[in-house]
């Protein structure tokens, strides 16, 4: 019999939802049965008849857990009418109605049969997390109920969930109020100083002694987990890991009561933050950190990182203490830090590596994700990022659509790198060797040799001792019965290895930076560094064996950001050596125009390139006239416009325009500033660069019609009337203005008798700018500057007139300047001509 639980008064209101809806949300808090009892009781649902109910679990710990919990309350064992399915193993029968798996299954059987067929219920459990492959699941479960099956019902469970939910999703939301403990909260006085492990071990001892009950603490990793767990040697109490990469029956045996009748010590990952209630937890020592992948679509790198928990994570590994009665929670910093905290984690599909969704989309038929209904769409840069690297793994085609290659990768349950691995291995039984290394490492190692940690893993085989490997073998065993091999425990060649690396991580060959032939990144010497193929820079630690080596292909390394306190490249984990011979594989000649800026001149020829590696070169003539234009403009881009020869017409017109920029804000006149002009030399000058060879004949080019082509139609012909370059004076002068680049008054010098008889100052613009007077005596020297002719008539000119009468006696010096006629002769040669 069904205990009764506080998620249960609610199955009248959920199974109306159900019956009118196609996707219902219910909300209830841990430790109220939505997870064990609740599916239980929906399976005899008229709309049901005949079907089965699909339970999602986010992580393979839960779905065991969940399954023999709701197995137990039948009488049952799992296989029967409860079932259960993770990777690589399976436990069900004909009898099974109700299917508790983890979201990737679920992804693989909707590949195989998009229409469900037999299933009449999909639960997701614990949605709040936003997994990617939850995220994922719920998109296509919608396009399947609105394309194939009406029928389908799908049900969002979570302790929270997101309040824009309901409306989003137009569902219903259902509330439990659930059963829930108080647990007084006991934070630390201070951070603790030191590694984790010790810390959480120092708290554990003090619950166990100030406490009862069974103590569950929460750490970010597996290294921490096995520190603390040495740090508790002595302890009168069972002290069980549990973690993802634990055997199954040790997870278990985690789970239940201790055999001898003994107080627990739980050391956990957040695999233990939901979804199971652990019976006997009175205690929760919680870290405060936690372990998660993180993405940078730049780099196309993705590691664990370590950071804090969010406050809703705080909430859940406490509440784990309250699940069948009162508790206590020991939180590792001060009260003051636990405001300070973020309040959620952020939708998984926002920061992961998409290259496994985007395969599956592909698979289902979609390149590009607006194509589905999603709560969050896959971000732009991400989303090209994996569509790169698939691309690269002969996963993708150009247009985005999966290839056979691409269909054979989904074949294996694991991320396209590493299935590509399996899938093209010349050897199958290195590759199951390889690929079980790089999910899960074994111990701890001196160097970044991957071939080691292979070899280390075959001697330990060999002998019969592999409680150190457990992991990784037993992955292994899983990739060498797909692929249908035995097992090689020979040492295995170190190119054979680094081949594989190769085929799994394309963008991460890598060329020892004293054989890179490039001249800009040769000046970067030094044994242990390496240039990518993907274009970024990457070092081993100081006296690595691998440095020494040519190439190699990388497998792990960190990510080479601004501010990494070690320096602008990233460190190499994990890597083998690679063979010229295998770098030339991949490569392909690749014709390259560029400047030369020691010579001053162009020159062509064609690389052997990897990606960003270049393997050799061979001279060409410079025949492209397209290439060999983008190469100059980016040259004078890169060292200057002082590669140019601006002519006093090309520069006159540069400062005209220049000036209308500033006047007439309001107008599209172009931007021709030398700032302007340098960022953009490969759309204003590249048009006009072709025949150019050398510095001296780019030197010599006209760069006025280039200048013109800048100026729309509508604007040049506007140009002479607002910016005229002369102006005609009284005398019948016409003589040039100077413009100012920065919109200053434009300069007519002129000498002053021509304007005798002008009133006021001429002005461009339309009138809306007076010109700078710079007026000129008859050597040409300038004697005043001004903007208000008139007033200069009134009595700027005596003074000047007192000063020049004298020196220029032959001229005339008229006693009313602004109504003489204007001249540039002496009053000789007026004379004459009235004459």
């Amino acid at each position: 019999m069904i205990e009764p639980l506080p998620a249960l008064q609610t199955l009248p209101e959920l199974r109306a939802a159900l019956a009118a809806h196609p996707l219902a949300l219910l909300q209830a808090p841990p430790g109220a049965g939505k997870s064990t009892a609740l599916p239980l009781h929906l399976l005899d649902e008229p709309w049901l008849e005949g079907q089965q109910v699909l339970l999602l679990q986010p992580r393979r710990v839960a779905v065991r857990g969940v399954a023999a919990r709701l197995a137990a309350s039948l009488g049952e064992s799992v296989g029967e009418t409860v079932g259960s399915r993770v990777r690589f193993e399976s436990r069900v029968s004909a009898r099974t109605r109700l299917e508790v798996i983890t979201e990737g299954i679920l992804t693989r059987r909707l590949q195989r049969d998009p229409e469900l067929s037999g299933v009449g219920l999909v639960i997701l459990d614990e949605f709040h997390e936003r997994s990617l492959n939850a995220d994922l699941a719920l998109a296509l479960l919608r396009e399947v109920q609105g394309a194939l099956r009406g029928d389908l019902r799908v049900l969002l469970m979570s302790a929270t969930l997101d309040e824009s939910l309901p409306a989003r999703l137009n569902a219903p939301l259902i509330r439990s109020e659930g059963r829930a403990y108080p647990v007084e909260l006991r934070y630390a006085a201070q951070e603790p100083a030191g590694r984790t492990g010790p810390a959480v071990a120092a708290a554990v001892r003090r619950a166990l002694t100030e406490e009862t009950g069974d103590v569950l603490a929460f750490l970010p990793g597996v290294g921490e987990i096995r520190e603390a767990q040495a740090a508790l040697a002595g302890v009168d109490a069972a002290v069980y890991p549990l973690h993802g990469n634990l055997p199954p029956a040790e997870q278990t045996r985690a789970l239940l009561p201790d055999s001898g009748g003994r107080r627990r010590v739980i050391l956990a990952t957040s695999i233990a933050e939901t979804s199971l209630t652990i019976e006997g937890v009175r205690v929760v020592v919680d870290s405060g950190q936690r372990r998660s992948q993180a993405y940078d679509p730049g780099t196309g790198l993705s590691g664990l990182r370590t950071g804090r928990v969010t406050r809703a994570e705080a909430e859940q590994r406490a509440g784990r203490a309250g699940r069948t009665g009162p508790g206590v929670a020991y939180r590792l910093w001060p009260e003051r830090t636990q405001a300070l905290l973020a309040a959620d984690r952020p939708p998984e599909l926002l920061a992961a590596d998409l290259a496994p969704l985007r395969l599956e989309l592909a698979a289902w038929g979609v390149t590009e994700p607006g194509a589905l209904e999603w709560l969050d769409v896959p971000p732009a840069p991400a989303w090209a990022a994996a569509g790169e690297l698939l691309r690269g793994l002969d996963a993708l085609d150009s247009s985005g659509r999966i290839t056979p290659a691409g269909q054979a990768l989904l074949h294996f349950p694991t991320h396209p790198r590493l299935a590509h691995l399996l899938a093209a291995a010349p050897d199958p039984a290195l590759a199951a060797d390889v690929a079980a290394l790089l999910e899960e490492r074994g111990p701890r190692q001196e160097g970044a040799d991957l071939t080691e940690q292979v070899n280390r893993l075959r001697q330990a085989r060999a002998a019969g001792r592999l409680e150190a490997w457990a992991g990784a073998e037993r992955l292994s065993q899983q990739w060498r019965r797909l692929l249908d091999t035995a097992p090689d425990d020979r040492p295995a060649d170190p190119y054979a290895v680094g081949r594989l690396l190769a085929l799994a991580y394309p963008e991460r060959v890598a060329l020892a930076r004293t054989e890179v032939a490039r001249a800009e990144v040769a000046r970067a010497e030094g044994a242990g560094r390496f240039l990518l193929a993907g274009g970024q820079g990457a070092e081993l630690p100081p006296g690595d064996d691998l440095s020494r080596e040519p190439a190699l292909a990388v497998a792990h390394l960190d990510g080479a950001a601004e501010g990494n306190r070690r320096g602008p490249e990233g460190r190499i984990f994990l890597a083998a050596p690679l063979h010229r011979r295998d770098l030339l594989a991949g490569a392909a000649w690749v014709p390259r125009t560029e400047w030369d800026a020691r010579t001053g001149r162009l020159l062509a020829q064609e690389e052997l390139r990897r990606g960003a590696l270049v393997l050799d070169t061979r001279p060409l003539p410079v025949s492209d006239p397209v290439a060999g234009a983008a190469a100059v403009a980016a040259a004078v881009t890169r060292e200057g416009l002082h590669l140019l020869t601006f002519s006093p017409e090309a520069q006159a017109l540069r400062n005209r325009v220049l000036s209308l920029r500033a006047w007439r804000p309001e107008e599209d006149w172009p931007d021709l500033s030398d700032t302007a002009l340098l960022n953009t030399a490969g759309e204003w000058l590249a048009p006009f660069l072709g025949g150019i060879r050398s510095r001296e004949t780019l030197a010599r080019l006209d760069l006025l019609p280039a200048l013109q082509a800048q100026l729309p139609w509508s604007l040049a012909s506007q140009l002479d009337d607002l910016a005229p370059t002369h102006l005609t004076v009284p005398s019948g002068s016409r003589i040039r203005l100077e413009y100012s680049p920065d919109g200053g008054p434009p300069v007519l010098a002129v000498k002053l008798q021509e304007l005798f008889g002008l009133q006021d100052t001429p002005a461009v613009n339309a009138g809306r700018t007076p010109v700078l007077l710079h007026l000129l005596s008859p050597a040409r020297r300038p004697v005043q500057v001004t903007q208000d002719l008139r007033s200069f008539w009134a009595s700027g000119y005596f003074e000047v007139r007192k000063d020049l009468r004298g020196r220029y006696p032959k001229h005339p010096w008229p006693d009313d300047p602004a109504s003489h006629i204007p001249t540039a002769k002496t009053k000789r040669a007026l004379e004459r001509e009235r004459k």
